[in-house]
């Protein structure tokens, strides 16, 4: 239950994940003034953008050790956590729908835009034979974190593996229900929906960010996984974050003191064609997923997600004005994307 009193974002994310989880992430992370105090009957886009990070960046820290003994320490200590962006991953299979879905981004674009997102950036990943896409916050993009949201290509891989990504995604559902859409409708022609509609909503939103086709056979499993460790990723983990990044001023400063901590820090730290952007991870957590087999069921420790590190220094664009650099970088990403190579 909320109380009528509470500043729009409290009642939306303890309406999510219950009081006691919202006013935890709410003191962990370091929210912009002009979000967490919006009060009233009505909740903005940038509100309801910030409130489905929040309720996202807990759900990940609860499936990442590493990360969250980090944030911890971090609270400890009297800081707090800027949410720089969080992170997905897709399938497109280029011709149709995957699934009941809109095709590879298309499935976010159809909830970020209307919450004010717009596309900031077009990031080849070749290598990985995918794409990566940018969504910053037209509202506060250096305030409300961006969204990083990545399509693997199926048409650019053997037939054998585009048959197995059939059996595996075409089931895939759409979890959007008549909530949602009805808030995001009123987000997208108004900027803003009524709270009632907005606390409705969020639950189904969350939802879309998680894996929802059946469980993969482990036969099919193996086949995306020896063309595409990023596929196999998807397979088990379907759309929920890939990983969570916190923004910091020093990230090599960061990098090595967890690695003196003893944690599973990436070996190198990224650094982008600008030299502004610089990040580096945590090593993917291992966690355990089922498979179907012809016998039964079998139970794999295989890579999950992870918690990354990024500073971005400011620079001064064409137009003569300061700004914080908010791109990624094609490279940086796809040396990122190893973090989950493994399995």
């Amino acid at each position: 239950m909320t109380a009528p009193q509470d500043p729009c974002l409290t009642a939306l994310v303890a309406s999510a994940i219950g009081r006691p989880a919202a006013a935890e992430i709410l003191d962990t992370l370091d929210i912009d003034p002009r979000l967490s105090g919006e009060a009233g009957g009505t909740v903005s886009r940038a509100v309801f953008a910030m409130a489905l990070n929040a309720v996202l960046f807990h759900d990940i820290m609860g499936r990442v050790p590493p990360g969250a003994a980090y944030v911890a320490e971090r609270r400890a200590a009297g800081l707090r956590i800027l949410f720089d962006h969080g992170a997905l991953r897709t399938i497109d299979f280029g011709d149709g729908q995957t699934g009941a879905l809109p095709a590879g981004h298309r499935a976010f674009a159809r909830i970020l835009e209307p919450l004010g997102y717009t596309l900031a950036g077009l990031y080849p990943l070749d290598r990985l034979k995918m794409t990566g896409r940018a969504y910053a916050h037209l509202d506060c993009p250096e305030a409300v974190p961006q969204f990083f949201v990545s399509e693997l290509h199926v048409e650019r891989f053997s037939p054998e593996f585009e048959a197995a990504a059939h059996r595996v995604f075409d089931a895939t559902r759409d979890v959007l229900d008549v909530q949602a859409t009805r808030a995001l409708a009123a987000f997208a022609a108004e900027g803003s929906a009524d709270l009632e509609t907005a606390i409705a909503a969020l639950p189904q939103v969350v939802a879309a960010f998680d894996r929802t086709h059946p469980v993969p056979s482990l036969s099919d499993y193996q086949t995306l996984l020896g063309e595409s460790a990023e596929a196999a990723w998807i397979a088990t983990e379907g759309q929920s974050f890939n990983h969570a990044t916190d923004r910091v001023a020093d990230v090599e400063a960061v990098a090595e003191a967890q690695k003196a901590l003893g944690r599973p820090v990436k070996d190198a730290v990224e650094v982008s064609a600008s030299g502004r952007v610089r990040q580096t991870a945590f090593k993917a957590q291992p966690v355990k997923r089922t498979f179907r087999t012809e016998a039964g069921e079998v139970v794999l420790t295989i890579p999950g997600s992870f918690h990354e590190f990024i500073s971005r220094d400011r620079f001064i664009d064409e137009t003569g004005v300061e700004r914080l650099d908010l791109r990624f970088d094609s490279g940086n990403a796809q040396g990122i994307f190893k973090m989950t190579g493994a399995g």
